[in-house]
C-alpha cells in the first residue's frame, strides 16, 4: 500500500512540475504573435521547434558546420542569441554553444523525458531553442544544445536584421 501512495505522489509531483514549467516558459514576452501569424512567417519545421517545443533530427542542420565569425539569432524574431566565438563541436549533431549573449535567453524546467532538463527559449519571443546541460567546455561548463532550425546566422560585417515587432 505504501508503494502505491509513493507512486501516486511521485506522479503528482511530476505532473505539477510539468505544468508549472510550461507556464514559466509560456510567460510574458515582449513579442507576442498568434499561432497563425507565426505559421505565416516560419517554415513548418521552424514553427514546430520554436512554438511546439519540438526537436529537429540530429545532424540535419547546416549550422552544425558554420565556422564563420558572426552572430546566431532567433529564427522567429531575430533576437541575437549567441556569438560565434562561443560555438564549439560537441559531437551531439546539434549546434552547441558554451555561453549565450547577456539577457538573450530565458529558461524553464522540462519534464518531457520524465527527468528534469533545463529548456531555454528566446527572451524576446519565447521561442524554444533547445536545452542546456552541464557537460560543456570551460570556462562555463555549459552546453547550450540548439535546434539549428530555430536559429539563423548573420556573418560579421552584415547588419543584424531588425527585431520583429
Amino acid at each position: 500500500m505504501n508503494r502505491r501512495h509513493w507512486l501516486v505522489g511521485l506522479g503528482g509531483i511530476l505532473v505539477a512540475g510539468f505544468w508549472s514549467a510550461r507556464s514559466t516558459a509560456a510567460g510574458k514576452f515582449p513579442l507576442v504573435k498568434s499561432k497563425a501569424e507565426w505559421k505565416s512567417i516560419l517554415s513548418p519545421e521552424a514553427y514546430y521547434v520554436l512554438f511546439e517545443e519540438g526537436t529537429e533530427r540530429a545532424g540535419t542542420s547546416p549550422l552544425n558546420h558554420e565556422k564563420r565569425v558572426g552572430t546566431f539569432v532567433c529564427a522567429a524574431c531575430n533576437q541575437p542569441l549567441f556569438d560565434s566565438a562561443t560555438k564549439y563541436e560537441s559531437g551531439t549533431g546539434w549546434p552547441s554553444f558554451w555561453q549565450p549573449l547577456a539577457g538573450a535567453l530565458g529558461t524553464s524546467t522540462d519534464f518531457k523525458l520524465i527527468y528534469p532538463r533545463t529548456e531555454y527559449h528566446c527572451a524576446h519571443c519565447g521561442g524554444h531553442q533547445g536545452h542546456v546541460f552541464d557537460d560543456g567546455p570551460k570556462p562555463t561548463g555549459k552546453r547550450y544544445c540548439s535546434n539549428g532550425v530555430a536559429l539563423a546566422f548573420v556573418p560579421q560585417g552584415v547588419s543584424l536584421p531588425a527585431l520583429r515587432t
